[in-house]
Order: structure tokens, then C-alpha cells, then sequence
């Protein structure tokens, strides 16, 4: 079995580079592709107590452990907390929540000192909200989990996070192209004919491409799938290298195409895409 690479966080935990991602992955369906990607060799696993499935993550987990493939110990488990359900007041406008980031943050190193999760980490935060958790923290954020892909490479950002001992974690690495908000004339990454060209040189696929891209960059990658075969498929990016200039070139092809804008969360104070540098 391929051995992922890993990346030694700030706090020193060792933290593989490669994981599922479990975003739009149905209840009916995860539970399959969780022990899927156990078998294949994915020992990192993605969640989010938003996501709706993590009930079913955990039966797959538990499944993988009682049948001998793995120990708990060998699994990375990432979950996500946050207000999923938002009131609404009068006028029809959405009442957010007025507890700030980085009392939440606080609240989070707590967590962490009590020994209740090796790792706390951010998603989605930009530069000025990072640096306002600095300012308070007594705990480094372990990651900065973000959209990142070669339509939003997101490279400032990055950057600025690693100038603060803090990992990225990209999510929606294939541009997310099933998400339900997707218009047919949006375009597809995996389509794109300068990927496919570049695909075609090492014999691989496209999201092959992709996501090597990623590892490559040094970024933890999450993509996601319910379907065996690209399950496999996605892992099987461990026997070929792109070349500084393909990475290079893939860089070029940023457009600030970012398809997860959270547009149900505008007129909060804190979107992090409202008034953010990057």
C-alpha cells in the first residue's frame, strides 16, 4: 500500500497530507465510502457536525476498526463546529450569532487543553481574521482549512498562513464541480484543456493532476467522492511527480474562481470574503 506524506504541525503532531473528504456525501452513501477509503489506504477522514452524516463516518470507522483493518490510533478524524441553524427575525433577514471569533477561539484552546482533540485548527479565515486569533492566542491554529484550487490557488494567503507556522488544508481541490448551486455554463476543472494536456504527458487523469498539485504545494488535500472507483483513483497519485514547471503552470491558472462564496452568511461582520485582503 502507498504511503501518504505527511506534515508535522506546529504543536508537532504528525498529520497525513492526503484525506476524504465527506462534504455533500449523503448519509445513504458515506457509510460505504468511509470503509472504502479505509481499504484503499486513506487514513484521514473529513467531517463536520454540519455535513449531516457524521453518525454514519463513525458506524464506517467503527466497522474498519472491529474488522482489523486499522486501529483508532491509525485514523485522523477532522470535524468542524459552528451554528448550523440560524433564526430569522421580522423582517425576514437572518439573526447571527454576536459571539465573536475570537471568543470561539478561546472556547476552542480550552478544548484542546483538556485533552479532548489533539489539534484545533480555522476554516475559511482570512488574513485580518487570522491575525486578530493571533493577537489573543495562546494556542497556534494547527491548520487553516480553505477553497483551494487551481482556479483560486489562494498563494498570498497560503503564504501568509505558513509566515505563521500555520498548515493549509485544501478543500473542494476539484473545484467542487457537483455542487448544487453549479451552473452549465460554469467552468469544470476537470474539463480543462490545459489540465487534460498535462494529464496526458504522465498518463493520469486530470483529478489526478489536481490534486498531486496540491500535495506538491504542501497543502493537506481533502478531496471528496462516494464512488469506489474514484476513490481509488484519486489515491493513486503517489508513483509520479509534476515538474516546478507544471506547478508553475498550473499557478497561471487562477482567476479568483472561488464556487463556495457562503452567501447565506452575507451581512455577517465576520464573512471572510466580504472585506478580506486575503
Amino acid at each position: 500500500m502507498s504511503k501518504v506524506p505527511t506534515i508535522k504541525f506546529n504543536n508537532g503532531q504528525i498529520f497525513p497530507m492526503f484525506g476524504l473528504g465527506t462534504w455533500k456525501s449523503k448519509p445513504g452513501e458515506v457509510t460505504q465510502a468511509v470503509k472504502d477509503a479505509i481499504d484503499t489506504g486513506y487514513r484521514h477522514i473529513d467531517c463536520a457536525h454540519l455535513y449531516g452524516n457524521e453518525k454514519e463516518v463513525g458506524e464506517a470507522i467503527k466497522k474498519k476498526i472491529s474488522e482489523g483493518v486499522v486501529r483508532r490510533e491509525d485514523l485522523y478524524i477532522t470535524s468542524k463546529e459552528g451554528d448550523d441553524l440560524y433564526p430569522v427575525g421580522p423582517d425576514g433577514n437572518t439573526l447571527f450569532s454576536d459571539v465573536d471569533i475570537v471568543d470561539t477561539w478561546v472556547a476552542m484552546e480550552k478544548v484542546c487543553k483538556k485533552g479532548l482533540t489533539k489539534s484545533v485548527g480555522i476554516s475559511n479565515f482570512n488574513k485580518r481574521q487570522i491575525e486578530r486569533i493571533l493577537k489573543k492566542a495562546t494556542i497556534i491554529p494547527a491548520t487553516n482549512q480553505i477553497e483551494c484550487h487551481p482556479y483560486l490557488n489562494q498563494k498570498k494567503l497560503i503564504e501568509f498562513c505558513r509566515s505563521k507556522g500555520i498548515a493549509i488544508t485544501a478543500y473542494s481541490p476539484l473545484g467542487s464541480p457537483d455542487r448544487p448551486w453549479a451552473k452549465p455554463d460554469d467552468p469544470k476543472l476537470v474539463e480543462d484543456a490545459k489540465i487534460q494536456q498535462i494529464a496526458s504527458k504522465y498518463n493520469k487523469t486530470p483529478a489526478q493532476v489536481i490534486i498531486k498539485y496540491q500535495v506538491q504545494r504542501g497543502n493537506i488535500t481533502i478531496p471528496k467522492s462516494v464512488n469506489k472507483s474514484r476513490i481509488k483513483e484519486n489515491f493513486d497519485i503517489w508513483d509520479f511527480q509534476l515538474t516546478p514547471e507544471d506547478i508553475a503552470y498550473i499557478d497561471t491558472f487562477d482567476c479568483n474562481g472561488r464556487v463556495c462564496n457562503f452567501v447565506e452568511a452575507l451581512g455577517h461582520p465576520n464573512h471572510p470574503f466580504t472585506h478580506d485582503d486575503y
